[in-house]
């Protein structure tokens, strides 16, 4: 699907200020849809927005339904009469310029199950009937994500294939009589679901009231703590005690020797196809109602896959596979219609790539930070662009612009003199108007980019187990300057998103 001619800025909610630690769906959310707006720009690009598990990551959640609670704003929770002003007198002292996920998550996870207690007891009657509505609208992910929850908690955390044997194979005595047991608790993280989208949906309804669109995140793979392997094991490589067997990554390159071990859990494709991709669609229906575009992650997986024995401790020993292909994709729009897909085609893109992403118009990714390693014939230099594309400066997993040209070899920072014809002074600034002046449809910038900051801004660390997914922008950080710089941009290269703004 072709988009407008446009532009915005990617921001994962977490980096939004705020004084409970993390970004979350009040005030701020909204401020940054303001400027949005101000900065004439058409387009506001997320992470994943699902509850995560190991590392904080977004992209390693314990389910591909669910939203994550650490989103929710107490601000609001005080409005709806779920919390007081006294529950929140006493914050921490979080920091402001990152978040200490070790603080945050207990402390937030309090007020939610305080909030949650308080809807149970009726305290806002209207909001209860919503909540039941919510349920019956979502049952189909939502029992099984909020009982899949209660039982982690219920066993200290642990990965749900060390639970009960009976559980574990999720035998009918064996759920009845957890659900019962762990009924309250169920109910709870029901609730702070319906909190979470009942925000997040306000703040994507106030951004498409006000010509901004939400571009979110689709991972090809899931996690395999999940509640989606938990409940649905026919659809993944698991052995008779609900282990993987074959896991996915990438093979050795000039990046990496051993190449990466993901270690998520590989689906049955063949199984899925006999079931029309019912669960694909399913995934595709619930996030088309959370976002208006979507990026799949890893799309070339969809083509071809590397498969890796569970019992390797490298990515070496791995095979390729031949994913679903146009099967796919053809299922979800007969279910839904024509989709509105970015698609992640970094890396390896071979003819079977090419065909799949055109076959369907969907846009695939430049980088223009990947641009500068080669010659004039790299296909990540503007010129080379096709119109259907969306280019960025970086994406979540580089450097920022300042920090990554601060890095590059002598020879490649040459070569970005050169073709800017500028001394790179000013790189972020100069990277952004070149994307801008591209003939690219879309245009996507990180605001760490729009605020010209270094590496210590940077998002994640492919690789790095830990301390990662945690930057934050200060309150106030965004100027007058910002607006006024983007919005000349917008108006000198025609990238008003086709509403006339």
């Amino acid at each position: 699907m072709r988009f407008p001619r446009s532009s915005g800025i990617l921001l994962h909610p977490t980096s939004l200020p705020g004084r409970y630690g993390i970004g979350d769906l009040g005030d701020e959310a909204y401020r940054f849809v303001d400027f949005l707006v101000e900065a004439r720009q058409s387009l506001w690009q997320v992470l994943p927005l699902g509850p995560t598990g190991y590392g904080d990551s977004p992209y390693q959640c314990f389910s591909a339904f669910a939203g994550n609670p650490l989103l929710i704003s107490p601000d609001r929770l005080i409005e709806d009469r779920l919390l007081t002003p006294g529950d929140v007198q006493h914050v921490p002292r979080f920091p402001t310029s990152r978040v200490d996920y070790g603080r945050v998550i207990p402390y937030k996870l309090g007020l939610l199950h305080r909030a949650a207690q308080r809807l149970n007891s009726n305290v806002n009657e209207s909001l209860a009937a919503e909540f039941e509505t919510f349920c019956r609208e979502n049952a189909g992910w939502l029992d099984d994500f909020a009982l899949f929850m209660a039982l982690k908690d219920a066993h200290g955390g642990a990965v749900w294939n060390t639970w009960d044997a009976a559980i574990v194979k999720r035998a009918p005595d064996a759920v009845t009589q957890w659900s019962q047991r762990l009924a309250d608790k169920v109910s709870a993280h029901k609730i702070i679901q319906f909190l979470f989208f009942r925000q997040w949906l306000a703040v994507k309804r106030y951004a498409n009231e006000r010509g901004i669109r939400i571009v979110g995140d689709i991972p090809i793979f899931v996690a395999y703590d999940s509640a989606d392997v938990w409940s649905h094991p026919d659809l993944f490589f698991l052995d008779e005690c609900g282990k993987p067997t074959v896991v996915a990554g990438v093979p050795p390159d000039l990046f990496s020797a051993t190449g990466q071990l993901w270690g998520n859990p590989l689906y049955r494709w063949e199984v899925m196809q006999q079931q029309d991709y019912a669960w694909w669609i399913d995934r595709f229906r619930a996030m088309l109602t959370q976002v208006d575009i979507l990026r799949i992650d890893h799309f070339i997986g969809f083509t071809r896959y590397w498969e890796v024995p569970a019992s390797e401790s490298t990515a070496i020993n791995g095979q390729w596979l031949p994913g679903p292909g146009e099967a796919i994709f053809r299922a979800v729009e007969k279910a839904l219609g024509r989709l509105p897909i970015i698609a992640e085609d970094l890396g390896v893109v071979t003819p079977e790539v090419e065909a799949l992403r055109d076959r369907f118009e969907f846009p695939g990714m430049k980088v223009l930070q990947f641009a500068f390693g080669g010659d004039a014939s790299n296909p990540f230099l503007p010129h080379n662009y096709p119109n259907n594309c969306v280019v960025y400066t970086g994406t979540h997993d580089n450097d920022t612009s300042r920090g990554w040209f601060k890095s590059v070899p002598p020879q490649e920072r040459s070569f970005v003199q050169r073709y800017l014809g500028r001394t790179g002074s000013a790189i972020a600034s100069d990277l952004i108007r070149l994307a801008m002046s591209s003939v690219a449809d879309t245009v996507v910038i990180p605001l760490q980019d729009v605020l010209n900051l270094g590496s210590t801004a940077r998002m994640n660390y492919p690789g790095r187990p830990a301390g990662n997914w945690g930057w934050r922008f200060r309150g106030g950080a965004l100027t007058e300057t910002h607006r006024t710089r983007l919005r000349e941009m917008v108006e000198a290269y025609g990238r008003d998103g086709g509403d006339g703004r």
